[in-house]
């Protein structure tokens, strides 16, 4: 019942800033409980659970909106490159025994992705890489990191993007990148350019 509370107060936190301009603090938290919901997703379509106290109470209808946004753009980039979000350890060359490997790798792959400047396809992608890692950790029996990890973007989120966030009027920009919410034709910002091999793009996606 208290974590149920809590997390109602939460909850509650969250909706007031997005009446409002956010401060850092919580666009930090707003960007965990974004990672908490992304991965769960990620787990639940690889067949597996993770606890997680803070998902007790159900996502507000602004964040819910925008996490379904940054799911949507996560599977885009997901099918455009499937190798880059799947056996990320592995491609890391990291064991999942120790936390500060993994939030370490994390953290390295996180400022290499905003090494050029920051968009929000950096930023979908900065979630695609923590999810595959997430998956990981939970197949290796490892769910503890998964909570490491979630710290661990919401102190990238912190240092990194909060200002960037912040002058958009927070993370509800994202919304702007999709017009539609038909699953069927995918139509949204990334419809401006073809790619040669079939997915719809724009360019300032990721540039």
């Amino acid at each position: 019942m208290e974590v149920l509370r809590r997390s109602s107060v939460f909850a509650a936190e969250i909706m007031d800033a997005f009446d409002r301009s956010p401060t850092d603090k919580e666009l930090v938290a707003q960007a965990k409980a974004l990672g908490r919901e992304y991965v769960h997703a990620r787990l639940l379509r690889a067949g597996l659970s993770w606890s997680a106290p803070e998902r007790a109470a159900p996502v507000p209808g602004r964040l819910a909106e925008v996490c379904a946004v940054l799911l949507r753009l996560g599977d885009e980039l997901e099918m455009i490159r499937p190798s880059v979000y799947r056996n990320v350890a592995r491609q890391l060359h990291i064991s999942l025994q120790s936390e500060p490997v993994v939030t370490d790798a994390f953290l390295a792959v996180a400022g290499h992705i905003f090494s050029a400047g920051i968009t929000w396809g950096k930023v979908v992608s900065l979630y695609a890489v923590a999810a595959g890692l997430a998956v990981d950790c939970v197949r290796q029996a490892q769910p503890a990191m998964v909570h490491a990890l979630v710290d661990c973007l919401g102190e990238f989120v912190r240092k990194t993007l909060a200002t960037w966030l912040r002058r958009r009027g927070g993370w509800t920009d994202v919304l702007k990148c999709v017009v539609s919410t038909d699953p069927w034709p995918p139509s949204h910002w990334l419809v401006a350019a073809l790619c040669s091999f079939g997915r719809f793009l724009k360019a300032a996606f990721f540039v």
